[in-house]
């Protein structure tokens, strides 16, 4: 598939929400500006990702597919689980340890990436809306089911799988109908709607937005299915309210824009020692701001050209990056 612009602008962005996301998180308790960012991002920042990540999955299905997807998404998570293990222990982190598919942190989505692809050899058969129903059943029947949680990241895979498929069965001049003057004005209002529901209920807990706990452990044994069900409509309108402002031409960000799987398993190395050492405080809303440029800086200095020469072995399982620069130094001497 030939590579649009506005894919990868819609990348950058979302790879930046996602970092400035995890750096906020612990403040959200201590401000009620930053609790409503934070909902605000996580109410779609994960769905639009997915979404195109089912977008560019149109492929799948070919021979050979699932040994190639185990070497894309399976091997880096092991590798990564590693690393973070380790890491962890060092910097003292009291949850370092873990079992090799009790995903650390945000390799979740790698390991769900992967169970996405798998489920699409079922339902890439069936037809678009009767699949996406079934989906969307899925993930709502998942939140009766205790044992289903963060192990093996089942309870993500399922509940995420909808925007994974709808993804899959959009076409490029479906995405683009989220760019017409309507869809733009209408986004304004949803938009600053959702800003204002967040502020009128403060206390609605983000695990609805994760995707990772049982309805009994979110209090909402009975009416969990209604609630996921009024998330899934909320995360969808946010996401394509979201695409309607991002770019389509190419800009200084485009080509970040093709390297976020690097920012994404790498960006925790950051955060989490930020975290450890608790650097991060908030006085005023102006602070966001800084927080903000940390967060850009992360995401620029783990896709610049450096980073994926070192980490591209672990990444993609190959070194043509570090063969290519000891050529050329060879040469140029």
């Amino acid at each position: 598939m030939k590579r649009d612009a506005f894919f990868d602008n819609a990348k950058f962005l979302l790879i930046f929400l996602v970092v400035f996301g995890h750096l906020i998180q612990p403040l959200k308790t201590d401000s009620a500006v930053i609790n409503v960012l934070y909902h605000w991002i996580y109410l779609f920042h994960m769905p639009a990702f997915i979404l195109l990540s089912g977008f560019f999955a149109k492929g799948s299905g070919s021979k050979g597919y699932i040994v190639k997807l185990s070497k894309k998404l399976l091997l880096p998570y092991m590798i990564f689980q590693l690393f973070y293990t380790i890491y962890y222990f060092f910097i003292g982190k009291g949850d370092w340890m873990a079992a090799p598919f009790y995903p650390h942190w945000s390799l979740w989505f790698l390991f769900s990436l992967f169970c996405w692809h798998l489920l699409l050899i079922v339902f890439s058969k069936l037809p678009m809306f009767k699949g996406l129903a079934a989906a969307v059943m899925l993930g709502i029947m998942v939140g009766y089911f205790d044992t289903i949680g963060h192990s093996f990241s089942l309870s993500r895979t399922f509940v995420f799988f909808p925007f994974f498929l709808l993804g899959y069965w959009l076409t490029k001049e479906q995405v683009m109908l989220a760019k017409t003057k309507l869809v733009k004005s209408a986004s304004l209002i949803i938009m600053t709607a959702a800003v204002l529901v967040i502020s009128i209920y403060p206390d609605f807990s983000t695990d609805w937005l994760l995707g990772s706990k049982s309805y009994a452990a979110m209090d909402a044994s009975t009416s969990g299915g209604l609630s996921r069900l009024a998330v899934y409509a909320s995360a969808l309108v946010m996401t394509f309210s979201i695409f309607a402002w991002v770019p389509r031409t190419p800009g200084l960000w485009t080509e970040f824009g093709k390297r976020t799987l690097y920012v994404y398993l790498l960006h925790g190395f950051f955060i989490q020692y930020i975290r450890q050492e608790d650097w991060l405080f908030y006085n005023h809303p102006v602070d966001i701001i800084g927080f903000a440029a940390v967060s850009m800086a992360i995401v620029l200095v783990l896709s610049n050209k450096t980073m994926l020469t070192i980490w591209q072995p672990f990444i993609e399982g190959n070194a043509s990056l570090l063969k290519e620069k000891l050529f050329s130094h060879r040469k140029q001497r």
